[in-house]
């Protein structure tokens, strides 16, 4: 190259850092040649011309750039791929029944939008997809029955659908309710089929928790037991008394933690946690394993395969760190939850966690 590119030396620092040098001097020579050919060293347009000619570059270069402040993280990533999916379950519907299913998802992204606007919490993008999915669902067995629009919607046509699977007739009848009541406010049905039908429920948490001497054994395991792995400690305990959430530790940073107070904001959640000793200790163990690995990546867990990116740790690695003790991190939360819920007040409770009235309200 006549003028190496300002980065180039940073480039090669990087990789001798962070990759094999077999595969960092690969990465170092198809990218010159890449710069060669496409005479352009402007990140954003080199990523673009990499995708198409030499894909093998793309990861290693965007790792880079975004790790060194070279490029920006793209925009309203998580939007976009949300507002995909739920293109392909809108056109996924059966054409006569679509435009209607299409009203009804601009009316939800609306509704969002209003009660952000309010300050208030809003659904999710995920509960969106959900309530389209069954929708979707229903439209494609209305169709094989030869429906052609929404009018002739009987509620015997719905309870028909919702017995094909009873154990989803909750979620499918919360999205049904919201779909007939837009159709019935729009004018496109004149009744509401959906206004009288039912998914009862049973009250209160059954899912599975532990007792009293089992929490013991485990807390003596993460506490006392040196053979255990750093990131095995900190997600158990974290779970274990501090009620964390898979993607709360996922997404758990250095940003996130004061060394000062001993303290930790959990991602998600509005005030900080001071930590015991034992998760300190655990945290610090992670820490130390993170430090040994040489990294850029922000994050708290950090794995062999995250090492070389920015990106979190995956939800399985959080769920296979428990493997040795056969337990999964929801397990140890909702037995934590279940205490503090009887030890506390609901509003101190979803202060404290983060969490929905309704969702705490599930635990009492």
């Amino acid at each position: 190259m006549p003028t190496p590119p300002s980065w180039w030396s940073d480039l090669a620092a990087h990789l001798a850092e962070h990759r094999h040098p077999i595969y960092a001097a690969g990465v170092v020579a198809t990218t010159a040649r890449l710069i060669l050919t496409t005479t352009t060293a402007e990140p954003r347009t080199l990523l673009a011309h990499a995708r198409n000619d030499t894909p093998e570059l793309v990861g290693a270069l965007t790792d880079f750039f975004r790790t060194h402040g070279h490029l920006d993280p793209p925009t309203g990533l998580a939007d976009q791929r949300a507002a995909a999916r739920r293109a392909r379950r809108i056109e996924a519907t059966p054409a006569p029944l679509r435009p209607q299913a299409t009203g009804f998802a601009d009316s939800l992204l609306l509704q969002r939008e209003q009660v952000q606007q309010l300050g208030l919490r809003p659904n999710k993008l995920k509960t969106i997809e959900i309530r389209l999915d069954a929708v979707r669902d229903l439209a494609i067995r209305l169709h094989a029955e030869g429906h052609m629009s929404w009018a002739g919607v009987t509620t015997a046509d719905l309870e028909s659908f919702l017995a094909l699977n009873p154990a989803r007739r909750a979620s499918r009848l919360a999205g049904l309710r919201q779909f007939f009541a837009y159709a019935h406010r729009t004018g496109l049905v004149l009744h509401d089929p959906a206004a009288g039908l039912e998914a009862r429920q049973s009250r209160g948490f059954t899912g599975s928790t532990l007792t009293l001497d089992e929490q013991r054994a485990l807390y003596r395991r993460w506490s006392s037991d040196e053979d255990v792995l750093a990131h095995e400690a900190l997600i158990g305990l974290a779970a274990l008394l501090h009620a964390a959430t898979t993607t709360e530790l996922r997404h758990l940073t250095l940003d996130h933690i004061s060394n000062a107070s001993r303290t930790v904001r959990f991602p998600g959640r509005s005030i900080g946690l001071a930590l015991d000793g034992a998760t300190w200790r655990a945290l610090e163990g992670c820490l130390a394993h993170r430090s040994a690995l040489h990294t850029d990546n922000p994050h708290v867990l950090v794995t062999r395969l995250t090492r070389v990116t920015t990106r979190p740790a995956g939800a399985a690695h959080i769920r296979d760190s428990l493997a040795p003790v056969g337990l999964l991190p929801r397990v140890l939360r909702s037995t934590r939850l279940l205490t503090l819920a009887d030890e506390l007040d609901v509003k101190q409770l979803t202060m404290a966690l983060g969490m929905s009235y309704a969702g705490t309200a599930h635990y009492r």
